[in-house]
């Protein structure tokens, strides 16, 4: 063979055709994502592994050093570099299995071992419209009822999702703080929602303490010390902490965090701290591979402020105000399952967060966040001398944005 036509032969095969591949572009709450079916995926992508990763942070277009991810699907936020894959469920007495990837913008690198409570809001549609629900199930007018096995946490979330003239409804008035225009409303209900993490043993505040002393390291110019913290892992992972003990008032807007290097390190060092007071990571360094779990908030009692929109949410509005991190920035809004951290926290006499808004027994919070207000009841009981949590509801709402093919480079 010539030297000319092994050349050809080598660029042909350098310069092979992008992989297509049917997705659905969604979004879900105040999130978006390229949702999946799984048995659409190319064969080596259909289970985990690093064939599946790299073809999900090509897609989405990372890792990016400009931090844009202007290659690829996402749009260079925590709350839009996500990728979906739902399949028939392998468990019984539910529809479909969830699994959610959450990928890293500037790192070669997906979060596989949290959920994202927003995007739950669109698996229940695409679930439907994809046909992975008997159609018998689907009424022609009213509401079908999704059974979600949400396979990153091994818990089950029920969608209740609107059914018009035989489709999903996807317009509608539901408002929703954080997200421009109005849509029909998906009911969530994230039943038994304490996660299983490794090394959290599976209760509801693994420190079995409802408020801890939480010594944070010194971090830039932190000075670090002893931090009061409600630890619990409701929904997610997450650790909470009085606005006012770090130097905030609970009225921030992402700037005022993330243009901060000196505030986004504080927080990092809150979040590594409580990450080994829960169990959750055995040696600081190991943080860096647990981005998306867990989460850190900062809470403080009502007050009147200005939202990201530039509307006015009033003190008399709220019950508490709830600062959230998500992979490392201030979020926009407020994560799904941070929600259900924050409702779930709010519910237990004796929390920071129950403190924060006023104490006493309640069933559910309307917390403010940078983009608005968002309300979430809890099911919370005291059993055998600990609390557990029977379910979180919030609503959220969902739709397709685009639906077709994606294209990979090889």
């Amino acid at each position: 063979m010539s030297a000319v036509l092994k050349s050809s032969i080598a660029a042909q095969a350098a310069h092979a055709p992008q992989l297509r591949v049917p997705a659905t572009y969604m979004r879900g709450g105040t999130s978006k994502g390229v949702f999946f079916r799984l048995g659409d995926l190319p064969q080596a992508m259909q289970s985990p592994g690093p064939a599946r990763d790299a073809f999900l942070l090509r897609l989405i277009g990372s890792p990016d050093p400009y931090g844009k991810q202007t290659d690829g699907m996402g749009a260079a936020t925590s709350s839009t570099s996500k990728t979906v894959i739902i399949s028939k469920s392998s468990v019984p007495d539910h529809d479909v299995d969830y699994l959610f990837g959450q990928v890293a913008i500037d790192k070669p690198f997906i979060d596989w071992a949290g959920n994202c409570g927003n995007l739950s809001a669109a698996v229940g549609p695409f679930a439907i419209a994809g046909g992975l629900i008997d159609a018998a199930r689907v009424p022609h007018n009213g509401v079908a009822t999704v059974r979600i096995w949400q396979a990153n946490i091994r818990k089950t979330i029920i969608a209740h999702v609107p059914i018009t003239d035989g489709s999903v409804q996807e317009t509608g008035d539901f408002e929703l703080d954080g997200v421009t225009f109005p849509a029909a409303e998906v009911r969530l209900e994230f039943m038994d929602p304490a996660a299983e993490e490794e090394g959290a043993g599976g209760a509801l505040f693994p420190t079995g303490n409802l408020i801890d002393d939480l010594v944070v390291p010194a971090a830039g110019n932190f000075k670090g010390g002893t931090l009061k913290a409600t630890m619990l892992t409701a929904g997610i992972p997450t650790i909470f902490v009085n606005a006012a003990d770090i130097g905030f008032t609970g009225t921030e807007l992402q700037e005022a965090i993330n243009a901060s290097p000196e505030n986004l390190a504080k927080m990092e060092a809150i979040r590594t701290a409580g990450a080994l007071a829960m169990g959750l990571i055995r040696a600081p360094e190991e943080i860096a591979h647990r981005q998306h779990i867990p989460k850190v908030a900062f809470v403080a009692p009502p007050a009147t402020y200005t939202a990201s929109s530039g509307k006015t949410v009033a003190a008399g509005e709220i019950d508490v105000l709830v600062r959230a991190m998500s992979m490392g920035k201030l979020h926009h809004a407020m994560m799904g399952t941070a929600a259900v951290a924050i409702a779930v926290a709010a519910c237990v006499p004796g929390t920071l967060v129950n403190l924060a808004s006023g104490g006493g027994a309640r069933a559910s919070v309307r917390f403010g966040h940078p983009s608005g207000t968002l309300t979430v009841g809890a099911e919370a009981a005291e059993a055998g001398g600990e609390w557990v949590v029977k379910k979180a509801v919030m609503s959220r709402s969902a739709r397709v944005l685009m639906e077709g093919h994606v294209c990979v480079p090889r």
